[in-house]
């Protein structure tokens, strides 16, 4: 090797000339055997951090490349995972993609991000590609198996790999499913504001058929009875979790000449849709209306005025769902379902009513 580490060598006219990096050459400069770089690249749980960190360090001062197809060859397996989104547009999946990334990582895993956008030729490219082997499993947030409605209609596609669904429960479908008590947090966020004195709370809902609208609006209908507030469906506002939804929903409430004292959205970005359309019609936030959201994105903090909402713990669903699918790709027994805990936090978008 050279004095930066890079393998060396000289060509027939002896000239010098710079080889690739073999995996020998790490393994000299790590002062491990061969047999423990490759498992620090394939099996990195196999082989102890310090090992691991002397490993990477090598690799990145000799400039090895790992062969991807000779190790998929040697192992019958592709080290990556799909994804799979309903939008990738939407800013709620951020942190979760992040968990999701950074525990592949760890485990020697790449994923690859199917962006479905609605597609139904999207939908049969991946499921073709996911039963071709592309891919050794699967994270599902679109709430439905390959070839399936939501309602779980129709034949799933037989893709023969383990698979996690996160998020989005899949009633219908036995594999192991990671998410929030929805039900819990809509009525809890309801309760909540009726606790401040509103009567008359409207809300926002998701798209319908959706079963994260499903549990938040039976969650909604448990907050206004276990405050005494009688159910009024002229305070049911339909929405599809979207910016543009919360825009025309504020424009509902802003034409109406008798209006609720605060609202209850299913999404942040409705919610700041719908808050910015009640300021630029002259309404004030939370003085003359309450809003509240669900999530807790990245700008509902730093929304005019701070958004009060229920916060998902985007990073650790991703983590517990890349966690959860690197155990069955690894034989290992897995939980079948898994709930993590959210958090009401209460910012300045509500008040008591006037």
């Amino acid at each position: 090797m050279d004095e930066s580490g890079h393998a060396d060598g000289f060509a027939k006219d002896g000239s010098s000339t710079i080889r690739a990096a073999r995996i020998q050459d790490v393994a000299k400069l790590a002062d491990v055997s061969t047999a423990t770089v490759s498992r620090a690249l394939a099996t990195p749980e196999r082989v102890s951090p310090e090992a691991r960190a002397r490993v990477l360090e090598a690799i990145a001062k000799t400039g090895y490349v790992p062969n991807p197809a000779a190790r998929s060859l040697r192992s019958q397996k592709t080290y990556m995972v799909l994804v799979v989104l309903p939008d990738l547009a939407n800013t709620f999946f951020s942190k979760i993609l992040r968990g999701i990334e950074e525990t592949l990582f760890e485990a020697g895993y790449g994923m690859i991000i199917s962006d479905l956008d609605g597609s139904p030729a999207k939908e049969a490219h991946f499921a073709a590609f996911t039963a071709a082997g592309r891919v050794d499993g699967a994270i599902l947030l679109n709430g439905h198996l390959f070839g399936q409605s939501r309602e779980g209609e129709g034949a799933p596609a037989r893709v023969g790999i383990p698979m996690v669904a996160l998020c989005e429960a899949i009633p219908s479908a036995d594999i192991p499913q990671i998410e929030i008590d929805n039900r819990v947090a809509a009525s809890r966020m309801t309760r909540h504001l009726a606790s401040l004195g509103h009567r008359s709370i409207a809300y926002v809902s998701g798209p319908a058929g959706n079963v994260l609208e499903r549990e938040r609006y039976e969650g909604y209908r448990e907050g206004l009875e276990a405050a005494g507030l009688a159910f009024d469906p002229g305070l049911v506002i339909p929405g599809d979790y979207t910016i543009t939804a919360g825009v025309a929903a504020g424009q509902d409430l802003v034409a109406r000449t008798k209006r609720p004292s605060a609202v209850f959205c299913t999404s942040d970005e409705m919610a700041i849709g719908l808050m910015r359309t009640l300021l630029s019609s002259g309404l004030k936030v939370p003085e003359d209306i309450s809003v509240a959201g669900f999530d807790d994105i990245e700008f509902a903090a730093v929304a005019e005025p701070a958004l009060t909402t229920i916060h998902q713990p985007r990073r650790e669903l991703g983590q517990a769902a890349a966690s959860m699918l690197i155990d069955l790709l690894q034989g290992k027994p897995s939980s079948m379902r898994v709930r993590l805990d959210t958090e009401l936090v209460i910012r300045d978008s509500i008040a008591p009513p006037k």
